[in-house]
């Protein structure tokens, strides 16, 4: 899957291009298994809504702050130490079950991507789907 984002937090839903792989492989049941290659970017489930998505938001902006001094930033011209570190705590992979070809996520569950880094972005996520007919 390849798509661009802004960064500074943007949250990318991706339930439906998801749901659309999974569509075209006729099989019954097994895993989603998703994948960022790269280290400013993350992958989880969450509610899908505009309050939630600003909540979220707010809660990156309170745990790893852009403003403080960082050792990465001492080095690297980059300045988004931030970023790394929001990414490490959500995580580059997510995998989720399927039983009659059906993704099993609760009713407000959507699978979104996370770009924490400071500029716009070329991102790519991996989609591996390994199941049984």
């Amino acid at each position: 899957m390849h798509f661009s984002t802004q960064g500074n937090s943007e949250i990318t839903n991706l339930t439906d291009e998801v749901k659309k792989y999974l569509k075209g492989t006729n099989l019954n049941s097994g895993f989603v298994n998703l994948f960022i290659p790269g280290a400013t970017g993350g992958l989880t489930t969450m509610e899908y809504e505009p309050g939630l998505i600003g909540d979220l938001q707010q809660t990156f902006r309170r745990i790893a702050p852009e403003e403080i001094e960082y050792l990465h930033n001492a080095t690297h011209k980059d300045k988004n130490a931030h970023s790394h570190i929001r990414a490490s705590l959500i995580g580059a992979s997510l995998s989720i079950p399927f039983e009659n070809a059906t993704l099993q996520l609760g009713k407000w569950q959507q699978i979104v991507f996370i770009d924490f880094d400071n500029r716009p972005r070329k991102r790519e996520v991996i989609l591996q789907i390994i199941g049984e007919r």
